[in-house]
């Protein structure tokens, strides 16, 4: 099995930007945890991270057309959550599980992080729980590959 990660912007920033909110974790640690956790399971994980959409939607529609193997998809869209439109109808068209992760809890934040765009076509959605997301998304994605 193999498990995708996509990382939007500002990602890459983490352990510089706002900890009281994201954390101290780096988004390589964070990686790390999402790998350990699908290598728990016998799954691989690979890890891309964009900083503009249209780079993550080209991963996707690799992922649609068979050119990059996928059997799940765990994104933390970052900002895109709320607006990313295009991401969502990328997301649309993956016809694997799909989990939205969060570091923080985006309903506790400010207003216009509570609506999420690409949430409705996720399968299900992670939040608050900090680095701890990042293993519980790839424990839901199995699960969900395995019928569980």
């Amino acid at each position: 099995m193999r498990i995708l990660l996509l990382s939007g912007p500002n990602l890459g920033m983490l352990g510089h930007r706002d900890p009281d909110v994201y954390g101290t974790a780096t988004l390589d640690e964070l990686v790390d945890v999402a790998r350990t956790a699908a290598a728990a399971h016998g799954a691989e994980l690979d890890h891309v991270q964009h900083d503009a959409e249209a780079d993550l939607v080209a991963v996707l529609h690799a992922v649609v057309r068979g050119e990059r193997p996928g059997d799940a998809v765990i994104v933390n869209a970052g900002a895109l959550t709320h607006y990313g439109l295009s991401l969502r109808d990328a997301l649309e068209l993956v016809r694997v599980p799909c989990i939205e992760l969060h570091l923080s809890n985006t309903l506790a934040r400010e207003e216009f992080r509570h609506t999420s765009v690409i949430g409705g076509v996720c399968d299900g959605t992670i939040a608050g729980f900090g680095a701890h997301g990042y293993r519980l998304a790839v424990d839901a994605a199995v699960a969900l590959v395995d019928g569980r």
